[in-house]
């Protein structure tokens, strides 16, 4: 799932994404451990994956780019 970064910390590597959609879900330290990602940028397109839905819909994962 595509996204852009809207909010992001540094110190603690967490932050929120927006959606294609239009949703918002935040993101911990989790969804970036298992990645390069060290450093993001507000309005950076990144690619996503989540678990779960409706309400329980949580990001695992945040790469860095587009996929096709």
């Amino acid at each position: 799932m595509q996204a852009t970064v809207s909010k992001y910390d540094g110190e603690t590597f967490s932050g929120a994404v927006l959606t294609d959609t239009g949703i918002e879900l935040p993101f911990t330290v989790h969804a970036v451990s298992d990645t390069p990602v060290r450093h993001l940028r507000v309005g950076q397109r990144v690619t996503i994956e989540t678990s779960g839905s409706g309400a329980s819909l949580a990001v695992t994962k945040v790469e860095f780019g587009t996929r096709l």
